[in-house]
């Protein structure tokens, strides 16, 4: 019986010892506590977890200021380890990860969080610097982009174009000029810059009360008009020094090149992430197209700052230094694309200028006059060529069997299916009647060509065009379009098309691919960018470049992307063929409507002159056109709203071949 007692004796307190592990078995351990915190840090909300000092919620609302409009994603967090400190402490350490931009450089530290037992749950000991090391009460995360030095864009021969030149912010600072003097300095610094008054005095009084609000920056160069002493004239006016990317002057090439500044909400938007506000960033033309080759890559900074004044960093945390951006080396030739702009300075409609190197292909020059009114007229406008378009069309009556002497009918007027078409009001009566075709062609007589229509058709006439460039797509670095000719055209269509009227249009840029080809005796490619520069497009920038594009049509086909072109037929364009349609645009010089460029100075000039009929007006308004050969130089001179090519265009393209053999 005393064995058997002692037996369940035995047995009795066995299980109530295994009963009693079993339960401490059961209680939250100190891992537990923390992989449960880190899960809680990665999603800014530590409601799971519990404090010695604070509510779980006054630590997530601490979490959510610390980085409030820091990072797009909340850090990585996980536990390293945890260490017992005695039967109920314990320290865990964390180790984090911030995803702070798109490359393989992340911020990462680790921290320790001091966790201690009461009754049946572990509790962590809160201070900032449990979630960033050294990080004090009441300061919060700060992120700022670092940029590199932007890399100039060069032109022919290396000529730097753009880089940074000194300019000056002036603006009132608020700090400096009592409270009541604040909308009067205002208004007087607006008048002084020209600028609105009133919106300047809005701008300044919704500042706040310690800020420099800019009104304008300045080249400080020999073109600026106000003096230092007028601006320190005005009470609470500051200038500070500093560097922008320009160009040589305001105007240079600026539809082309663009600008550098702060990005703008749309592009932060289109860049999925890689550019933030407050970026300095291409704002349209290369600078933006080849922005990520400019740019480089920017750099960070994590500071700590106080919470209530974020702008004021008092410790540095982490830092990713900048990669400098690469310049961009372009075939501008400096010289003339200023004297393009000279020459157009006082046309009051859009247009333009551009020049081509046959022998490269090279675009030396895309110069729009003050008229675009900011529109890329030069590389991207949409209009009917008129007769320019005739030396492609000459081109496909060559192929049929024309030579310069073959006979064509120049009538006062042509019908064609029941549509009257005529020549210029101008035109010469002695050369009405039965002339050849050189004649035809020097003199622009439209009913001459209509009449050998059935000579050729509408495939012939695309065919011949295609060959001499136009409506080729090329990769030149920038949107561009490059024309358009119907492959499939008949009755009045047709006979439209002939003289570059109807469903035909360009852009100067492709006139003036039309006559480098017959100048280089091949098909040119043009190109904006040196070789062994990308002439794909950043993400987005496309869609910028399409809103500058000019056109008579609203559903005018749509700018090339040059990132992707459709690869053309071969050229059957031949040396013979180039031959002849020099000796017809010679005869325009020498006894058509381009003999004022009889005298340019230089080699030989060859030449065809257009005027295009444009709008519903009667008389209709007309396009203005004028191609030109001269030696390794081709050029495109188009006036949006001019008479005729010889009058309107004819003294422009004088002036830039004569300033460009100078």
């Amino acid at each position: 019986m005393g064995k058997l007692h002692r037996a369940t004796s035995v047995l009795t307190t066995a299980v109530l010892a295994l009963t009693l592990a079993a339960c401490t078995d059961d209680r939250p351990t100190a891992e537990d506590a923390a992989r449960t915190l880190a899960e809680g840090l990665a999603r800014l909300d530590v409601g799971q977890s519990a404090f010695t000092s604070l509510e779980s919620t006054e630590v997530t609302d601490q979490l959510a200021a610390i980085t409030e409009g820091f990072a797009p994603e909340a850090p990585a967090v996980t536990v390293a380890g945890v260490e017992e400190t005695g039967e109920d402490s314990a320290t865990a350490t964390l180790d984090y990860v911030w995803d702070l931009d798109d490359t393989d450089q992340d911020w990462t530290y680790s921290t320790t969080a001091d966790l201690t037992r009461v009754e049946d749950a572990w509790q962590t000991a809160w201070e900032p610097d449990v979630f960033v090391p050294n990080l004090l009460p009441d300061e919060k995360l700060t992120l700022t982009s670092v940029p590199g030095d932007r890399g100039d864009i060069t032109g022919a021969g290396g000529e730097v174009i753009v880089t940074q030149r000194p300019v000056i912010r002036v603006g009132i600072d608020k700090t400096r000029v009592p409270e009541e003097q604040h909308a009067a300095s205002a208004r007087a610094l607006a008048t002084l810059l020209e600028l609105d008054p009133a919106a300047y005095e809005q701008q300044v009084a919704g500042a706040g009360a310690d800020a420099f609000v800019v009104a304008v920056v300045l080249r400080d160069d020999a073109t600026r008009t106000v003096t230092d002493a007028q601006i320190d004239a005005v009470p609470g006016a500051l200038r500070q020094a500093d560097t922008l990317e320009l160009a040589p002057t305001r105007t240079f090439a600026r539809e082309l090149l663009g600008g550098v500044g702060e990005a703008t909400e749309e592009l932060v938007e289109q860049s999925d992430g890689a550019v933030r506000a407050g970026d300095i960033t291409g704002l349209g033309g290369l600078q933006l197209q080849h922005n990520a080759q400019l740019a480089g890559t920017p750099g960070l900074e994590v500071n700590a700052a106080p919470v209530d004044a974020p702008q004021t960093p008092t410790q540095r945390l982490f830092a990713k230094p900048a990669v400098d951006g690469e310049d961009l080396a372009t075939t501008l030739d400096p010289r003339l694309q200023s004297l393009g702009e000279q020459v157009l300075a006082e046309e009051p409609s859009a247009s333009s200028i551009v020049a081509l190197r046959p022998s490269t292909g090279e675009i030396l020059a895309a110069a729009n006059g003050p008229g675009s009114e900011g529109l890329q007229t030069a590389l991207l406008g949409q209009y009917p060529p008129g007769s320019t378009f005739k030396i492609a069309t000459s081109l496909a009556l060559l192929r049929k069997g024309f030579t310069p002497e073959s006979p064509t009918e120049c009538t006062e007027e042509v019908t064609v299916d029941g549509r009257t078409f005529n020549n210029a009001s101008t035109y010469p009566a002695q050369f009405l009647g039965t002339i050849p075709l050189l004649e035809t062609f020097a003199q622009s007589c439209n009913t001459g060509f209509i009449s050998a229509r059935d000579r050729i058709s509408q495939s012939d006439l695309e065919k011949a065009a295609t060959d001499l460039g136009i409506g080729v797509e090329a990769s030149i670095g920038t949107p561009a379009f490059f024309g358009a000719v119907p492959t499939e055209a008949e009755g009045t269509a047709h006979a439209a098309a002939m003289i570059g009227q109807g469903e035909v249009l360009v852009s100067p840029l492709s006139l003036a691919t039309m006559a480098a080809s017959v100048g280089n005796g091949a098909r040119v490619t043009p190109t904006l960018l040196a070789p062994g520069e990308p002439t794909e497009l950043d993400t987005g920038s496309e869609s910028a470049a399409a809103s500058q594009a000019p056109t008579d049509d609203a559903s005018a086909p749509a700018p090339t992307d040059p990132a992707a072109p459709e690869a053309a037929e071969p050229s059957a364009f031949t040396a013979a063929e180039s031959a002849t349609l020099k000796t017809l645009m010679a005869a325009v010089v020498a006894q058509g409507g381009a003999q004022l460029l009889r005298d340019v100075p230089g080699g030989p000039v060859l030449a065809k002159t257009g005027t295009a009929e444009f709008g519903s007006e009667t008389p209709p308004r007309t396009h203005a056109w004028v191609v030109a050969l001269q030696g390794d130089l081709a050029v495109a001179v188009f006036v949006e709203e001019g008479e005729l090519g010889s009058t309107s265009g004819g003294p422009l393209m004088q002036a830039f071949l004569t300033g460009a053999a100078s």
